[in-house]
């Protein structure tokens, strides 16, 4: 045989041996074999994917489980799911090469994860990993909208999926970039217009020039946003309280008007979607969930606002939050608080929160913003913090659960 055929032949049997087969919900026939008692047809099934990077790791006696966040490698399958990591899962790079689980988490690394069809229909899905095959390039990816349509790109303005930082940035389409709708069909780029939501995955190499530039290989668009819509007011925030029917958000107020802190109905006519436009049920919301809620200028003047929601879109089923009580520390500067997590005697858990005029503070009842000493208080706040003890991080929301205990203020 011919050296370079020889060579051909091998890497197609690694690749064939490489890809995990399994069941799934995507049947690809193969040619129709004739064998003179009529057409057989042979079908493998070939299993799902996500693509991305591992946002979440635990180890205990429960088990060993990863979080991949990305997007997902075929229509319906998962753009982040959570797999436990077994003695049969393969670790490898392109080349079968075994790579260290810590390596891939510690550097960061883009892995295409392949698991099982079997997967629960919680937010993210759960489910068994068959194989990581580790990529040689990384990337990041950005959730926002589109603020400007250019010749061969668009500018987007959002949210880093995996650090949450506010950003800007001009992506511009590769040659062969996938677009995609919120239903996983291709589209033009002509079909993609200022206002439309959209998560876009570029890199590695980014401009240092304000705002940053790079290359766009995937970008999925969310093609039903209506001028009504776009144009809605609403509160993009966390669901911190679910009661029967009745969700309450706090964060930020959308751009065209909301409120920072809203109590919502949701009935029959309430729209719940995922971030890929997808249906979701009741079920999708709970504590602790990023959402961005849309609802109708009349509501009731007390505080917090009240009304019913018009549309939900969960866009996060993860956060960062501590519990604990505000402390006295010499180990803060102004604008920090110290927060002693769990209100417990050990130190190795607590955190030193940065509080900005972007850090929305609810108080008690009648009480007031200033987080004293003694304030016990539940915050959320950012994905990335420092790896100093205590870990230094951003102040998102940061409720007062009682201030009984303040400190008095000083006269």
């Amino acid at each position: 045989m011919n050296k370079m055929y020889k060579v051909l032949a091998t890497a197609s049997i690694f690749a064939m041996a490489a890809m995990p087969l399994a069941a799934s919900a995507q049947d690809v026939p193969q040619p129709t074999i004739h064998n003179g008692q009529g057409p057989i047809q042979n079908q493998f099934k070939i299993v799902p994917g996500t693509m991305g990077q591992i946002t979440d790791f635990v180890n205990d006696k429960t088990g060993k489980f990863i979080t991949v966040t990305g997007r997902s490698l075929a229509v319906g399958d998962q753009s982040q799911i959570i797999l436990s990591i077994t003695k049969d899962t393969k670790i490898v790079d392109a080349k079968g090469k075994t790579v260290p689980l810590k390596t891939i988490i510690d550097e960061k690394k883009v892995v295409k994860a392949f698991y099982g069809g079997a997967i629960t229909k919680s937010i993210p899905a759960q489910g068994t990993a068959l194989t990581l095959v580790v990529q040689d390039q990384s990337f990041t990816a950005i959730d926002g909208t589109v603020s400007e349509v250019q010749e061969n790109g668009i500018v987007v303005k959002g949210k880093d999926i995996y650090t949450s930082i506010e950003e800007t940035i001009v992506l511009h389409f590769a040659d062969k970039a996938q677009l995609l709708d919120q239903n996983g069909k291709a589209i033009e780029a002509s079909a993609i217009k200022a206002g439309m939501s959209v998560k876009a995955f570029y890199g590695p190499a980014v401009t240092m020039s304000l705002p940053p530039q790079s290359t766009t290989k995937y970008v999925v668009v969310n093609t039903t946003a209506d001028e009504t819509e776009q144009n809605a007011v609403g509160t993009d925030g966390i669901i911190t309280s679910v009661a029967d029917n009745k969700i309450t958000v706090i964060g930020k107020p959308m751009a065209k008007g909301g409120v920072d802190h809203v109590i919502l109905t949701v009935d029959e006519e309430t729209q719940i979607v995922g971030l890929d436009g997808k249906p979701l049920t009741l079920d999708a919301l709970k504590n602790d969930v990023r959402v961005e809620v849309n609802y109708g200028e009349v509501m009731t003047m007390i505080y917090p606002a009240q009304t019913t929601a018009d549309k939900i879109v969960v866009k996060e089923t993860e956060t960062n939050k501590i519990e604990g009580t505000v402390v006295a520390s010499d180990r803060t500067t102004e604008g920090q608080v110290y927060v002693n997590v769990g209100s417990d005697q050990s130190t190795d858990n607590d955190v030193i929160l940065n509080i900005s005029e972007d850090t929305k503070v609810i108080p008690a009842l009648g009480g007031e913003t200033v987080l004293r000493a003694g304030t016990k208080i539940v915050a959320y706040h950012s994905k990335i913090m420092t790896k100093s003890l205590p870990g230094i991080t951003n102040a998102e929301i940061v409720i007062v659960t009682s201030d009984d205990n303040a400190a008095k203020p000083k006269q």
